[in-house]
């Protein structure tokens, strides 16, 4: 995979589970705190599905960690970009709609190499989603717990993408940069750029690389989390432990 190993990612996500992090642990007692609030605030109190409260909290947890190291994994794997049409970046603005024709002219290897280094980088980048996931649920109100548990398909990716906003952003863009200029994506674009038929193209429009690299990365972290959170609210064969299946197999 990317940056990480799969050893780190799923070791990671065992010590979510059992609550052995500091950040785990603040998960875990603000989802069981608001969660006993449906009981009357009882550890062992339930709701109207006969769920307790620990129950729910643990079940949501899990979850949470599965969905998002699964996510990861499949994101930051060899290929997890770029052979995945539903994540793979394209070429962006002018390039993507002259490619066609400049890919006539022979061009296309400068277009290519530049559109596997984006999706490589991306690729190298995603490794490092995993922890920031972590820090940002340790802030579920009663309300998220809630909304999340009782919510659609995807309520758990839209929380953590609400959530952490601006600050996901500023912490994902220099992991981003950092591996794209360890696969050499800078050197792939101005390559392309610097063709005369591309470089017409291309005059006086301002173009951030980094910025579209992580925004597009981000993107396709987020929509694997949402397949698989989706996954495992609507499909019994991805409730893999019996929490899982009590908890969202209402």
């Amino acid at each position: 995979m990317g940056i990480v190993g799969h050893g780190w990612v799923w070791g990671l996500a065992a010590l979510l589970i059992a609550g052995a992090t500091p950040a785990g642990a603040g998960l875990w007692d603000k989802v069981q705190g608001a969660v006993q609030a449906v009981g009357g605030g009882a550890a062992t109190g339930g709701d109207a599905s006969g769920l307790g409260a620990e129950e729910v909290a643990r079940g949501l947890r899990e979850a949470l960690a599965k969905g998002a190291t699964q996510a990861v994994s499949r994101s930051s794997a060899v290929g997890g970009f770029l052979d995945n049409p539903k994540i793979r970046i394209p070429l962006p603005g002018k390039l993507e709609s002259a490619a066609g024709a400049l890919r006539l002219l022979g061009l296309g290897s400068y277009f290519d190499a530049f559109e596997e280094t984006l999706n490589r980088a991306a690729e190298k980048a995603a490794g490092e989603a995993l922890p920031i996931f972590s820090d940002a649920v340790t802030n579920l109100s009663f309300e998220d717990v809630m909304g999340i548990w009782k919510g659609g398909d995807t309520a758990a990716t839209e929380y953590l993408r609400k959530a952490t906003g601006e600050k996901l952003y500023e912490r994902f863009r220099p992991v981003v940069k950092g591996a794209t200029e360890q696969v050499g994506v800078t050197r792939s674009y101005r390559e392309l750029v610097g063709r005369p038929e591309v470089a017409s193209l291309v005059a006086g429009s301002a173009f951030d690389l980094d910025h579209y690299a992580t925004t597009k990365a981000l993107d396709g972290v987020f929509t694997l989390l949402a397949e698989e959170e989706k996954e495992i609210r609507t499909n019994p064969v991805a409730r893999t432990t019996e929490l899982l299946k009590r908890v969202f197999g209402r």
